[in-house]
């Protein structure tokens, strides 16, 4: 059963959505965090259930992130969806840790693909459905500006500033 709630942050409105699963912390398996006017972002959809309660250790930790007290999110995904060129890029993205940026071209040199695969690593990248617990605001172009995000360039320098990571760019 596909569940999901809105939770209040600092970037507006998260609207998060998951699946049941036994396995996972508090019991549902994150599928999608979208922002407010987030490019590709999830829509509710009729078939969905709406249950706060579900989602209670997911915004637990959301809130600590967002404070400054929880640098590593202990979260169970339930996204299958993706390419494996998708899925390899967003496990590289899972390894970037907090506090800091990586580069596209890092990012595509480690999963083995070629240097003209930043492009694509770029697209995979835009296409992660779960925003802020898969960090692809850490991923800056080589230059150091900020470059692309589906949440816009504004909630990338909010998240890359509550890491301590924000780099000088426009």
């Amino acid at each position: 059963m596909t569940l999901y709630t809105t939770l209040d942050s600092p970037l507006g409105e998260l609207l998060l959505v998951g699946e049941e699963s036994a396995a996972a912390p508090g019991g549902t398996a994150l599928a999608s965090l979208s922002v407010p006017g987030q490019k590709g972002g999830a829509t509710v959809r009729d078939d969905w259930t709406y249950d706060p309660d579900a989602f209670a250790e997911i915004a637990r930790q959301l809130r600590a992130y967002f404070d400054g007290e929880l640098t590593r999110f202990a979260l169970t995904f339930a996204d299958t969806r993706g390419t494996d060129f998708q899925r390899r890029v967003w496990r590289a993205l899972e390894a970037v840790p907090y506090g800091t940026t990586t580069t596209y071209g890092a990012i595509a040199a480690g999963i083995g693909a070629a240097r003209g695969a930043v492009r694509a690593v770029g697209t995979a990248i835009g296409a992660n459905p779960l925003l802020v617990v898969r960090p692809c605001h850490r991923v800056i172009a080589a230059d150091g500006s900020l470059s692309g995000y589906a949440g816009g360039p504004v909630r990338k320098r909010q998240l890359l500033g509550i890491e301590g990571a924000a780099p000088d760019a426009g």
